[in-house]
């Protein structure tokens, strides 16, 4: 079939009439005794004036040969079911379904595939499947999708004008518009009562009042309408109506033509209008103070500088917007930014958790996405219990355990981070209870964490009743670094309770990642540490990678030197799990 054949076909406009008719499929005939359809509602069971018994069943859709051959290619066979598939839109037609109903973007009858006329009941289950028409319920009633319209409308509607598409540099100009919108006259003295009945009625829209002067009379104000809902006086609701008239108000619905300008438009609508067609659109962001961080993509850096004065504009409080221009790979784990529009001041102030910390976000690592983790590992904690954060940072997780009366060691092999470290441990007040420490990873493990796990797990640990927690978020390597703890201490090993019970990070690309995380930490330990640990999934860092924190205690042997170690599994009981690799 030609495409325009098919369009012809689907959007029902039907060839001139002729008296010539297409004949109707044996199944479809009344005459000859062949089977017939049952009554449908609203169908005729008799001719209509004019018509003569025996003549097609299919009403207004008549086809001569000479039309058909226009429209339909291939075999008669096909041409019979097209045949019948117009025939079938005739019977949807006798029950008020319009013509933009019928219509779908393209369709290709072929002889394994083709809608033919079939009882009721199996036409409804094969018209179930089009694209455009769907069943509202078992009465055979069938609606457009209203919401994908509505959403196609608005984005018309309230969209910026075509012509900035392409635009580099931000002309906050060009993004002048005029639509029109539906409005009520009222009296002033009037608003504030209708205005609480006519919720459903009124604009929904940030940044567009929805309550306006009258340019025609000083008394009286205009209240913007949806413009999807409300056409006339008919689309006011029974309840609305009776509202307007004990305030007597005239439901007449008038016209107002709104001037929309870069104010009005939300950033989303704004880069979508700009990007290039098809493409995504950036509209996210991190926010770390008074800094919008961003992690733009190849297709978006040469609308970059746009994109940062846009998040700028339309986010209250961001006065710098930067571009992350390489990965934390590198020893001190912050990373290279750009400046994409604003201050160039990098130093900011930040409250997580009810806690205050500042530092140069240059010079150091900050993400405002792990708030939740910071917290989650917090509430693990319980007052004198001993924390050695072993990658602080400027101190997410060390400064509130220290606030929960908790002795807190904490170490980063940053310069920055540790000045800030110390800085903040000032300005939350906890610098009195937390050790700070400027060393590389392994050497605070095996120096200060060492020195105080030989105390802490010493002849006199079993009257001590508080846990040993390590924190390990270094999520690129700190799995690596788990080899610290072989044949960590001397002496005699203390009972298993008292074991430290460590929190490493990792990343994943595995399709599970849970096991995946456990077998790489257990590889570097010795032993197995599927069946007496916890996996927990922290979040989603890119398209099939995800960040984990893996918790177990470790095992007596591994920690003490000239122990044996079971390979399989080690003897100490397993730690209660917290989340299983089920919940990936």
């Amino acid at each position: 079939m030609t495409p325009a054949g098919t369009s012809m076909l689907l959007a029902g406009r039907l060839p001139s009439p002729s008296t010539s008719c297409y004949p109707c499929p044996p199944a479809c005939s009344r005459a000859g005794g062949g089977p017939t359809f049952p009554a449908l509602p609203g169908s005729r069971t008799s001719p209509g004036p004019g018509r003569k018994e025996g003549s097609t069943c299919c009403g207004d859709a008549r086809l001569t040969a000479a039309n058909l051959d226009g429209v339909i290619e291939g075999p008669p066979t096909r041409r019979r079911h097209v045949s019948e598939l117009y025939q079938s839109m005739s019977l949807l037609k006798q029950f008020g379904f319009s013509r933009r109903l019928l219509k779908v973007a393209s369709c290709r009858i072929t002889e394994s595939a083709s809608l033919v006329l079939l009882p009721w009941a199996s036409l409804i289950q094969k018209l179930s499947r089009v694209p455009v028409i769907f069943l509202l319920d078992q009465r055979k009633r069938f609606s457009t999708m209203p919401e994908i319209e509505t959403n196609h409308r608005d984005s018309e509607l309230f969209s910026p004008p075509s012509d900035v598409r392409g635009m580099t540099e931000l002309d906050r100009t060009a993004f002048k518009k005029t639509v029109t919108i539906p409005v009520l006259k009222v009296r002033k003295e009037v608003v504030n009562k209708l205005m609480r009945s006519l919720k459903r009625a009124a604009l929904q829209r940030p940044g567009i009042k929805r309550v306006i002067e009258d340019p025609e009379d000083e008394e009286g104000r205009l209240i913007m309408l949806d413009p999807y809902k409300m056409f006339t006086v008919d689309s006011f609701e029974k309840e609305e109506l009776s509202i307007l008239k004990q305030l007597n108000v005239n439901p007449q619905i008038s016209k107002y033509n709104l001037d929309l300008t870069y104010e009005n438009f939300k950033s989303e609508e704004i880069l979508r209008a700009v990007l290039p067609e098809g493409q995504d659109v950036t509209s996210g962001f991190s926010r770390v103070g008074h800094i919008a961080h961003l992690n733009l993509r190849d297709h978006q850096l040469p609308y970059k500088h746009l994109i940062g004065q846009v998040m700028i504009d339309k986010n209250p409080g961001i006065t710098s917007a930067v571009n992350k221009i390489n990965n934390i790979d590198n020893t001190y784990r912050n990373f290279e930014m750009e400046v994409l529009s604003g201050e160039e001041n990098m130093m900011t102030k930040v409250r997580e958790n009810n806690y205050t910390y500042e530092f140069d976000f240059s010079k150091v690592y900050w993400n405002p996405r792990l708030s939740t983790e910071h917290s989650r590992i917090t509430e693990l904690l319980k007052p004198g219990d001993v924390l050695f954060d072993v990658f602080a940072g400027v101190g997410p997780f060390a400064i509130p355990a220290a606030k929960k009366n908790c002795t807190v060691f904490a170490n980063d092999l940053n310069p920055e981070s540790h000045k800030w470290l110390l800085h903040n441990c000032k300005l939350n007040k906890v610098d009195q209870k937390v050790k700070v420490f400027n060393l590389d990873g392994k050497d605070f493990l095996q120096g200060p964490v060492r020195e105080e796990l030989m105390q802490q797990l010493g002849p006199l640990s079993k009257e001590r009743k508080h846990s040993v927690h390590i924190v390990m978020n270094l999520p690129a390597k700190a799995i690596e670094f788990l080899s610290a703890f072989k044949a960590l201490l001397d002496g005699q090993p203390c009972g298993s309770e008292l074991l430290p019970i460590v929190h490493c990070y990792s990343f994943s690309k595995d399709a599970n990642p849970a096991k995946d995380v456990q077998q790489r930490a257990g590889t570097v330990l010795g032993i197995s540490l599927e069946a007496c640990s916890s996996v927990h999934l922290v979040r989603n860092v890119a398209p099939n990678k995800e960040m984990l924190c893996i918790t177990f205690q470790i095992p007596a042997a591994i920690l003490y030197k000239n122990q044996t170690v079971n390979r399989d599994n080690h003897e100490d009981p397993p730690l209660k799990r917290q989340r299983t690799d089920k919940d990936f």
